[in-house]
């Protein structure tokens, strides 16, 4: 193939594979990536409880308060409609906005809850297991009903 055609198909991929790609400035990219960075916090103040990482009392209140703020967030960016084909929310989210909601608030509560555990209890393991618990079996209960997997 010539040099000019090679171009011109690389040119072609590029734009296409650019169209796949979610605004970041859209509902859904804003979303995305306030869930990315509560997985990460999850993940981090999680792994501290599961021996992935070493149980760092301060940074594990200072990952609870970030999660608990984090908890707050996404929730303003599901318009009232749907917006989008590529988002791995079912259409559930928009037929069911009270109960979406519901496990919304049940999610700020348990990081709520955490929040205080750090600051009211003894900062080590199997004092934060239980609360931290909670906020996962949040997360859960609304995946299973609102996510795509």
């Amino acid at each position: 193939m010539p040099l000019k055609q090679l171009s011109l198909v690389l040119v072609a991929v590029c734009a296409l594979s650019a169209c796949g790609g979610v605004d970041p400035d859209s509902p859904l990219g804003q979303r995305k990536a306030i869930f990315k960075q509560m997985l990460k916090t999850s993940e981090d103040i999680g792994g501290m409880l599961r021996g992935r990482l070493p149980f760092d009392g301060p940074k594990f209140a200072e990952g609870a308060v970030k999660l608990e703020a984090l908890s707050h967030e996404p929730w303003k960016h599901f318009p009232p409609v749907k917006e989008s084909e590529h988002t791995s929310a079912r259409d559930a989210v928009w037929q069911r906005q009270a109960r979406f909601q519901e496990l919304a608030n049940a999610l700020e509560a348990r990081t709520g809850e955490l929040v205080i555990a750090t600051q009211q209890l003894q900062l080590t393991p199997a004092k934060m297991i239980p609360p931290m618990n909670n906020v996962e079996d949040a997360c859960d209960a609304c995946h299973k009903e609102f996510r795509d997997h």
